[in-house]
């Protein structure tokens, strides 16, 4: 019946991004701390902005702006001012932006493999859509591993994999800080990819740089073949309105404009990102609580019997029980209204308000101590 479908996607699993079900949650206060969103949702005024915005400035029975050239300049100045950089060094030319980072990534990767032999390189454990675009594509995914300790890249098996790969590689994705670990690249790691040819495109994730304040824009600006990633879910708090944006050579944005749909990204999410853009300062003083909670956590997390807990410069934490089942861990956490999000081999707790992330804390170190006692 469906031999019309792709045999691999059939049996391929689809990205899940919350539990399907609230089956055995105890009633009482949810905390949502599996997506990595901001706490905070955007201040009253600004949504009154927006809402008059709508009201007032956008037809609904009209077309977004398609060229998106006034956002690519207030994205272009908020770059150069966040990166202490020559203001003619990045344009609107440099920027793409995308119906959130995933569109860009696959953007990217129709931009150099679809159609052509080709593979990407992901060290694991790091963001899932990678390798799920590239399979839903057809693209071929190679895996590297990371240190169990630090989860710096081995880069000796990175470099075979370029080397010897019989798919040439095509991309190399990092995360920095990579997701779900937290850590940020390393010197050893950004000295391997300074190193790769420039027929490979080296991607950098930054979703998280408003809380690690670590760049590669420096290398971004002097290299035809970076890319940085970035997005407005994180700390512009702009999840729902799903606008991401890349940063790159006029050569490479030229391409990902050709292989992007047209019209795509609505004028509500436009003119959110217009307004976060504006009123930066105020949307990103929450980043310095962030900070202050995560450090918070994890230096009380570290004093719990059983627990590993690794630092982190992005706003959540990894972490792996070593005396219980992590199944009974994430599910217990879950039946006390603490959700995170179970991946790598572990967990990844997403820093909230100060009130969730006490109650986090109580619940798993209640939790802890059931299941070990």
């Amino acid at each position: 019946m469906s031999a019309f479908l792709r045999p691999d996607l059939l049996k391929f699993a689809a990205y899940t991004a919350h539990p399907q079900t609230d089956e055995g949650v105890l009633p009482g206060i949810i905390d949502h701390l599996d997506t990595n969103e901001c706490a905070y949702d955007l201040p009253p005024t600004l949504k009154e902005k927006l809402t008059w915005q709508y009201q007032q400035e956008i037809a609904a029975n009209r077309y977004p702006d398609g060229g998106q050239e006034t956002l690519k300049a207030a994205i272009a100045q908020y770059v150069i001012a966040t990166a202490n950089c020559d203001p003619h060094t990045v344009a609107p030319q440099n920027i793409s932006v995308g119906n959130g980072s995933d569109e860009l990534i696959r953007s990217l990767l129709i931009a150099t493999c679809v159609g052509r032999s080709g593979a990407i390189l992901v060290a694991t454990p790091t963001f899932s859509m990678y390798s799920i675009l590239a399979t839903t594509l057809g693209v071929p995914v190679v895996t590297v591993s990371r240190d169990q300790e630090t989860f710096e890249v081995d880069l000796q098996a990175a470099q075979a994999s370029v080397e010897g790969n019989f798919d040439p590689i095509r991309i190399v994705f990092m995360v920095s800080p990579n997701s779900p670990t937290g850590n940020g690249l390393t010197t050893a790691e950004l000295d391997w990819l300074r190193q790769l040819p420039e027929h490979i495109l080296v991607v950098v994730d930054e979703a998280y740089f408003e809380f690690s304040q670590q760049t590669t824009m420096a290398d971004t600006i002097a290299r035809p073949n970076w890319v940085i990633t970035r997005t407005f879910s994180k700390a512009f708090r702009l999840a729902a309105h799903r606008v991401g944006y890349a940063i790159a050579a006029p050569e490479i944005v030229q391409v990902l404009e050709k292989v992007r749909l047209p019209y795509n990204l609505p004028s509500m999410s436009q003119a959110a990102a217009h307004l976060a853009l504006a009123h930066h300062p105020e949307l990103l003083a929450t980043v310095a609580e962030v900070c202050s909670e995560r450090d918070r956590l994890m230096s009380v997390m570290a004093t719990f019997p059983g627990l590993s807990v690794w630092p982190s410069v992005a706003n959540f934490i990894y972490c792996r029980p070593v005396q219980a089942d992590i199944e009974q861990v994430f599910r217990h956490l879950r039946q006390q209204g603490t959700h995170v999000r179970k991946t790598g081999g572990g967990l990844r707790v997403t820093i909230g308000t100060p009130e969730e992330n006490t109650r986090t804390l109580a619940h798993l170190e209640k939790v802890l101590e059931s299941l070990q006692g």
